[in-house]
């Protein structure tokens, strides 16, 4: 069954009497080589007969038919019941897949993980995602605790080019500082919009977040640094002084502006052109403020 093949697509989901669902964002892909370049960097690097890939919204099974011929174990998280006969249909001639009817956002991932592939894979994660909800699912992925290879995701190409830009890019935002945290991310090629149906409004990109088995950046609080990136990004237009002073009110100004100049930077920079690692600084000067108030208190 040729899953990219617009009339068997429409026959199946015809006989299992099942429409494309906007609420989950379904687009399903109509050219070939797309799932497997995705599938390919997926298992990039991973050590044969130990390659476990985790798959967030399979759909008909397109991507996961590619991911299983590369891996030896795939587990979908499929949020969407009515789809589950027609991956069962398939599937079903491949004996390493599971499918499991769950949303993710609602999965306890480290138990998954733990209870589906053991200490015997090594896992990655795969997944066309949705718009709506790209940035909850990354972040669900990379706090999960699960110690997984790499995140290989198909999103908007908006979205695509916000999760790599650099700093000092109009790009640049605190989902990027975050996961810049959490590991480094590289955009692996553009999907037209015309290989999906129904065709969406934008086109697509690949992006593949290689995360690090310990961070690179040395920070004495994460959720600290967490903190001062949201608050950096929070007023886009305003200066880093005044977007900080919002959040560490209790701090006052001439710490807020020393914490900044920590950084190497003047308080009326805005966040934008600040890395992680600047952030880090930052968050580590307000850690040790705070700890030394604590103290005297």
């Amino acid at each position: 069954m040729k899953l990219t093949d617009l009339s068997e697509i429409k026959s199946l989901m015809d006989r299992h009497s099942v429409m494309f669902k906007k609420k989950y964002g379904q687009n399903f892909l109509i050219s070939p080589t797309i799932p497997e370049r995705i599938a390919d960097a997926a298992v990039s690097g991973m050590p044969e007969g130990a390659r476990g890939i985790l798959e967030i919204g399979p759909g008909i099974g397109t991507l996961t038919q590619s991911l299983a011929e590369r891996a030896d174990k795939v587990v979908a998280l499929e949020i969407d019941e009515s789809l589950i006969p027609i991956l069962d249909e398939t599937l079903a001639n491949f004996n390493n897949v599971k499918i499991i009817n769950q949303d993710v956002m609602k999965t306890d991932l480290a138990e998954l993980c733990k209870t589906e592939f053991g200490s015997e894979f090594r896992l990655s994660v795969a997944a066309n995602l949705p718009y709506y909800i790209t940035t909850p699912i990354l972040m669900k992925l990379v706090e999960s605790g699960v110690g997984f290879d790499s995140i290989t995701v198909m999103v908007q190409k908006e979205v695509a080019s916000r999760l790599c830009a650099a700093p000092g890019t109009p790009d640049y935002g605190a989902i990027t500082a975050v996961l810049a945290y959490y590991g480094r991310c590289e955009r692996l090629f553009t999907v037209p919009s015309g290989c999906f149906v129904p065709a969406p409004k934008v086109d697509s990109a690949v992006v593949r977040l290689n995360l690090y088995k310990t961070p690179e950046i040395s920070v004495a609080d994460p959720d600290e640094l967490f903190r001062v990136i949201r608050g950096a990004f929070a007023q886009r237009r305003k200066t880093l002084s005044n977007s900080l002073l919002t959040e560490y009110s209790s701090l006052g100004r001439d710490i807020v502006n020393d914490a900044i100049r920590s950084s190497g930077y003047e308080p009326s920079v805005r966040g934008e052109a600040l890395s992680c690692a600047d952030f880090a600084r930052i968050a580590d000067y307000f850690t040790a403020i705070k700890a030394e108030k604590s103290e005297n208190k």
